[in-house]
């Protein structure tokens, strides 16, 4: 019977390993490189994400910084708003506790001077911008309390003033003198408690700011 001699095919090399030099195989050199490709992949995933990473850290740091000098900006204006009527409410307050403290007939003889209601009126916008871009979540827990503490007493202090605003117009001094005053004597009452709380506020955040901004010579920033 004849010999049949069969071609020779690539395949056949292929599954069957090559010794190349050192003793390593045509099948392990494969293996090795597929090896180095998943490592070199998976090196470039994780870079990909640190850099992503550092990104995102930069632009909540570069958003918290925007809004931390907006907050610094925005309350030196409401700062000195307060300050420049807290003498007035003070002074106006006293002459209204004169006027109470009077027996019922000697009143009209006690001088009240009222020049207008002079509240201080505060301006929000950057606590509004905060809250809309969710920049809070990128400044210290204890600032952007305090921060919420100012802005929740300056719309108290708010709320009041359109109260006896509103009072003004049912309250008409000209028709009923006595309870116009008194109206604005407990508004007054409230005004000279919460504005030396608030100036203290103010003055307490300020330098926490400005830590967090890093412009105090013995600063530790506390943006994230």
């Amino acid at each position: 019977m004849p010999d049949v001699h069969r071609p020779h095919l690539e395949d056949d090399e292929e599954t069957a390993p090559r010794e190349l030099p050192g003793g390593m195989t045509h099948r392990s050199k494969s293996l090795l490189k597929i090896g180095l490709e998943v490592l070199l992949i998976g090196t470039g995933v994780f870079l990909g994400l640190m850099g992503e990473q550092w990104r995102e850290h930069a632009q909540h740091r570069e958003l918290a910084e925007v809004s931390l000098r907006r907050f610094r900006a925005e309350i030196q204006t409401n700062r000195q708003a307060v300050a420049g009527v807290q003498d007035y409410h003070v002074v106006t307050k006293k002459s209204l506790d004169a006027y109470f403290g009077a027996d019922a007939k000697k009143r009209p003889t006690v001088d009240v001077q009222i020049n207008g209601l002079r509240p201080a009126y505060f301006e929000h916008t950057a606590w509004d911008l905060a809250l809309v871009t969710q920049s809070l979540a990128h400044i210290d827990p204890q600032l952007a309390f305090a921060l919420s503490r100012i802005y929740t007493a300056q719309q108290t202090y708010a709320e009041l003033s359109r109260g006896v605003t509103q009072a003004m117009y049912l309250l008409n001094p000209t028709e009923n003198l006595t309870g116009f005053l008194g109206a604005v004597a407990i508004y007054y009452g409230d005004l000279v408690l919460m504005e030396p709380k608030l100036l203290s506020m103010y003055d307490e955040v300020l330098p926490q700011i400005d830590r967090a901004l890093g412009e105090s010579p013995v600063a530790k920033s506390t943006v994230k």
